[in-house]
């Protein structure tokens, strides 16, 4: 499909409460396309909406175990915590130690708008709360303990 452009930082489209999905339709599915290839060209493994400047509740994801597209995601249930460095791609180069739970349930409607649930923990988790902030205009920036740091990479460890 299409890598779209990812808005950062500062964009007031990522400030903004995202709208329910009502039906699926040709351009809905598009855009799942375009998140999920645009989530791979960046390796990321999360991407809302909102990130591509489109004010829908959709949030695609893989942490590795394959991908998942949830329309209208809502947390229904959370369990213990976690607390390590995230990063975002709306925020290329940095990122900062956030706790979120490490126990996560979610129910959301799948590419067929039927209702299903998800459970995550880890990285998961993490990844459920961190897309599910953009949908209502957070970022991750505003949870992070301390200070914002260089994202650094070892690559001599591959």
């Amino acid at each position: 499909m299409a890598i779209r452009t990812i808005r950062t930082e500062g964009d007031p489209v990522l400030t903004k409460k995202c709208r329910p999905v009502e039906e699926m339709t040709p351009r809905i599915l598009e855009l799942t396309q375009d998140m999920l290839d645009t989530m791979y060209e960046e390796m990321g493994v999360g991407l809302a909406a909102p990130q591509v400047g489109i004010l829908k509740r959709i949030v695609v994801i893989d942490v590795g175990d394959g991908p998942l597209v949830l329309i209208n995601p809502e947390i229904v249930e959370t369990s213990g915590e976690q607390t390590g460095d995230e990063g975002c791609l709306s925020v290329p180069g940095m990122s900062g130690q956030v706790t979120r739970p490490n126990y996560v349930k979610v129910k959301a409607l799948d590419m067929n708008m039927e209702e299903q649930e998800y459970e995550g923990e880890g990285l998961l988790a993490r990844a459920f709360c961190h897309e599910l902030d953009h949908l209502d205009g957070k970022l991750y920036t505003e949870l992070v303990e301390g200070e914002l740091h260089r994202t650094t990479y070892d690559y001599d460890e591959e």
